[in-house]
């Protein structure tokens, strides 16, 4: 049965929580580093000038939102997001929330949603389009144990699922406490396989249908490529509709894995000696509804001129776009030249080891002709990723920007001179690498205003301590190389 309940107007939304008994209603809102927080008011706060004008909390406590001298913000419900939340044990209406200042009242600068509504805002300004469709393949682990700790004489991980293939030799390692059943296969083979080695079938299942009845275009799931790895697909939406869709993603599979027992991680990088976790951004751009990618002529793959400046914009500025679309420490683990990583900033057709591949499901259906953007990792934040990509591409767009000729051979069996010889470039190594070229290269997001200036140098800064607080820290590895020393 389907819990959404889409509303046109603070007014519907507040008739909705009288009429039909809501007990709770609970705001949630993003921050700049990606994560959700909520408040759960009683329905007496939720009048409908309230939902109207906005819900007050001290952003001082946000990270990178306001100091404490001016602390006073306002929570304002988008109706048009609402749904009973499927794990709150009281009926619970859940509302997305943009952040806006209080005096005068207007959208706060650095708010994520606000920056993805201005980037979409800025892409009509131009009159290249209209919209930005955005299909993300968000892949994450699903794991039965995890336990870690740092403090200065000890700093430890230790992750475990019933998959793992480190367990084909534990006497017990089934959940029900038996003997040791096995259908486990080697690292990186687990794409597609069928249970009982996919144990994780019925829990992506329930995940699956959730985000269904919450109102998300549902499409697939399946196994990945890693041990106790899995990825639930959604359709490509309009890019803010998208990056809502993207945050329910998440709450939902946190929160069915808590159910079923498990915990789900979206880190890109969490254990050793097999696949990371991505998430592949197919995009293109429509005006009027109609695709503006595809080319009956085009010179390659029937791409329009329009997609390939999109394409070589995007890029030109990779390196400072990954500092929102891979924004941690871990998202370069996964990152790494010489493995099955999407480090070669190149286009091709159907080619996996190029940054940007263009799918040739349906290479003469215009709705189709779209690229994939496979860098980034669900780590990021959607709304500031989206609109760092679209804001490239525009770029792009504007000053005609060719991409560099393309690569349909695989890359990763040439070696590094003769991607030299080609000018073939990768992404960055590091997160502090990928930072310098935002310091660098950041024009392209002040565009229309949607990236404030002041707001790119903040998040420089808390990013290079976050690079900092891991750089700084012994690792159990140089014990191992070092100790003896």
């Amino acid at each position: 049965m389907s819990k959404l309940c889409k509303f046109k107007s603070a007014k519907d939304m507040a008739q909705y929580i009288e009429k039909e008994k809501v007990e709770l209603i609970d705001c949630c809102f993003v921050d700049p580093l990606g994560l959700w927080h909520h408040c759960t008011f009683a329905p007496s706060q939720c009048e409908e000038d309230d939902l109207a004008q906005g819900l007050p909390f001290d952003g001082s406590s946000i990270r990178l939102f306001r100091s404490i001298m001016e602390s006073d913000m306002l929570m304002v419900p988008d109706p048009a997001t609402c749904w009973i939340d499927p794990f709150a044990e009281k009926k619970t209406l859940h509302v997305t929330c943009s952040i806006y200042d209080p005096s005068p009242r207007k959208p706060f600068a650095r708010d994520p949603r606000s920056m993805a509504v201005k980037a979409v805002e800025y892409l009509k300004q131009t009159g290249i389009a209209d919209t930005m469709m955005v299909g993300p393949e968000a892949e994450f682990f699903l794991f039965d144990h995890v336990k870690y700790g740092v403090s200065p004489n000890k700093m430890f991980f230790e992750v475990d699922g019933v998959e793992g293939t480190w367990n084909t030799g534990k006497p017990s390692s089934e959940k029900q406490g038996g003997g040791n059943l096995a259908h486990r296969v080697p690292p990186k083979n687990w794409y597609f396989p069928v249970p009982p080695i996919d144990t994780g079938m019925d829990v992506r299942g329930e995940m699956l249908l959730t985000m269904g009845e919450l109102g998300v275009p549902i499409e697939k799931h399946h196994h990945e490529v890693a041990t106790c790895q899995g990825e639930l697909g959604f359709t490509c939406r309009p890019m803010l509709e998208c990056a809502d869709m993207m945050m329910i993603y998440k709450y939902v599979i946190k929160n069915v894995a808590r159910k079923h027992g498990q915990t789900a991680t979206f880190m890109p990088k969490p254990i050793f000696g097999d696949n990371g976790t991505g998430m592949h951004v197919h995009q293109s751009l429509w005006k009027d509804g109609k695709p503006l990618f595809f080319d009956e002529n085009g010179k390659y793959v029937k791409l329009s001129q329009t997609c390939l400046h999109y394409i070589g914009g995007l890029l030109k500025h990779a390196p400072a776009v990954l500092a929102f679309t891979n924004p941690s420490v871990n998202s370069y683990k996964r990152l790494v030249p010489g493995f099955e990583a999407p480090v070669n900033l190149a286009m091709s057709k159907g080619n996996r080891s190029a940054a940007v591949r263009i799918p040739m499901y349906k290479p003469d259906n215009p709705k189709q002709k779209r690229l994939e953007f496979r860098c980034p990792d669900p780590s990021c934040c959607p709304y500031l990723a989206f609109a760092a990509m679209l804001l490239a591409g525009i770029d792009g767009i504007k000053n005609k920007i060719e991409p560099p000729p393309p690569c349909d051979f695989d890359i990763y069996e040439l070696s590094e001179e003769e991607k030299a010889k080609m000018g073939l470039k990768s992404t960055p190594g590091s997160l502090t690498e990928t930072l310098d070229a935002l310091e660098a290269d950041h024009q392209f997001l002040t565009a229309g205003g949607v990236f404030p200036e002041d707001f790119i140098q903040a998040y420089i800064e808390w990013k290079r301590n976050e690079y900092l607080s891991v750089a700084t820290l012994p690792h159990p590895k140089e014990y191992e190389l070092y100790f003896q020393c």
